[in-house]
């Protein structure tokens, strides 16, 4: 059962959606509360800890975005619910898992809930994987972490949390085991230069990919690697040998 709370300074509005939810996905989703203000859901959130939060984002005090200055750690995924679709690019650019649009329908409502339900068993998978490898690299002693700029200054994330790089011109995205992204201002040979590490190869001129998350490669028509997550990356043709030799423990 997934757990929700509903925050939306118009009641008509809240108690539509919980109807919706109600109707459709009795056996789906549970309203924890019903919240009238961030102020109001912010207790809610901080009390019953949910898995999804159904956030407006124009409310007349505080707008929906003011929500995570007032919690410490975001434990849940949040829902942007609006009636301006110009609002939908500000939602994607504070991370929410998704946005539905006002009013809400439940063909909308299943798309959202079927990507929670994909999304949540991949993170249980990667939780358990990342847990394996902090035990395994705590049985040495060398030092297999790297330091990302962060606003404040530093996280150091280990080696082998790390999938994979990806540039994008100037900038490097870095994809963590467990769902993190970090966006630096930095090249793709610079980030492969400061890792300097055997399990990670580049397969392609754009990605620089941890060996230990490949579960497949296929060669039959488009190159590409298949990821411990499900996530699909390219290989060039230039790199195709190299990469075999690899995996295939020929060099």
């Amino acid at each position: 059962m997934i757990t929700a709370i509903i925050i939306d300074d118009e009641q008509n509005a809240r108690e539509f959606l919980q109807k919706l939810i109600k109707r459709y996905f009795d056996k789906k989703i549970l309203v924890l509360d019903t919240c009238d203000s961030v102020k109001t859901g912010t207790e809610a959130i901080n009390q019953l800890h949910p898995d999804i939060v159904f956030l407006d984002i124009q409310m007349p005090n505080e707008n929906g975005f003011e929500l995570f200055k007032k919690l410490d750690t975001i434990t849940f995924e949040v829902v942007f619910t609006t009636a301006y679709k110009n609002y939908a690019i500000d939602a994607i650019k504070h991370a929410a898992f998704d946005y539905l649009l006002k009013p809400i329908n439940h063909i909308d409502l299943l798309s959202t809930v079927r990507r929670f339900e994909a999304h949540r068993d991949t993170l249980k998978r990667e939780e358990r994987i990342s847990l394996l490898l902090e035990n395994l690299s705590s049985e040495n002693d060398t030092f297999n972490k790297i330091a990302l700029p962060t606003q404040n200054g530093y996280e150091l994330q280990r080696l082998n949390h790390i999938m994979y790089c990806q540039s994008d011109s100037n900038y490097c995205k870095i994809k963590c085991i467990d769902g993190k992204e970090f966006h630096l201002a930095k090249t793709l040979k610079f980030v492969e230069n400061l890792i300097n590490n055997r399990l990670f190869f580049r397969i392609h001129k754009s990605y620089l990919v941890n060996l230990n998350f490949v579960k497949k490669f296929d060669k039959i028509d488009d190159l590409y690697v298949t990821l411990i997550n499900g996530e699909q990356l390219p290989v060039s043709v230039r790199k195709k040998e190299s990469f075999l030799n690899v995996i295939l423990h020929k060099n």
